[in-house]
């Protein structure tokens, strides 16, 4: 069992409400790996961020990641810096799972995120935070983003519906993958057989 796709990105790129959306065109469920560690720790990110620092909410983010590669059929949207930890890259470039990238450009990520005050890496000045973020992450999310989706000027429902549609067409089998037909048997042809001669015609 694993995730039909996963969502990554950095911050304000939709990955949480367009993987809602996703999840329902779908049919299937929907998962998102802060949730999935506040769960597990029974408070919120930015207290774990606060009491014991990134490092500590790296490894419980990649742990919840790597559990739902395994035990999870539907929509995982990821945080925006789960793939600087290198246990998570390695699970997921190995999982074989469908890996979309959401992007935006900077001035609409900004216009998104607000103040960022449930944001902790985007604490300060958060239009150079995103800056510096998306330098520090592209590599990584280029190298596993098996479709690459623009979110600018567009609404979750539409980047939902393109991605499922995209989905659907990678899992289609192409051309050369699909069972050939096998030819109709041709009929041999039937032998002429010579017409008897008929009484007055000029073979007689």
């Amino acid at each position: 069992m694993t995730p039909r796709a996963v969502l990554v990105g950095l911050p304000g790129t939709g990955k949480s409400t367009t993987g809602r959306r996703l999840a329902k065109i779908l049919a299937v469920p929907f998962a998102d790996s802060d949730d999935l560690v506040e769960a597990a720790q029974g408070r919120p990110v930015t207290d774990i961020f606060a009491e014991s620092g990134e490092p500590a909410f790296r490894e419980l983010e990649s742990a919840a990641v790597i559990g739902a590669l395994h035990d999870f059929d539907g929509i995982l949207s990821l945080g925006g810096g789960a793939l600087t930890t290198p246990a998570t890259y390695e699970a997921i470039a190995g999982s074989g799972v469908a890996v979309v990238l959401l992007r935006a450009s900077l001035q609409t990520l900004g216009d998104r995120v607000g103040d960022a005050r449930s944001r902790p890496l985007l604490a300060g000045d958060t239009a150079a935070r995103l800056r510096a973020l998306a330098d520090a992450r592209e590599p990584a999310y280029t190298a596993l983003a098996t479709l690459t989706i623009d979110t600018d000027n567009r609404t979750p429902g539409q980047v939902a519906a393109q991605i499922a549609a995209r989905l659907h067409a990678q899992s289609q089998p192409t051309r050369s993958q699909q069972p050939r037909s096998q030819p109709a048997r041709s009929q041999p042809a039937r032998s002429q057989q010579p017409r008897p001669a008929q009484e007055g015609s000029l073979s007689s």
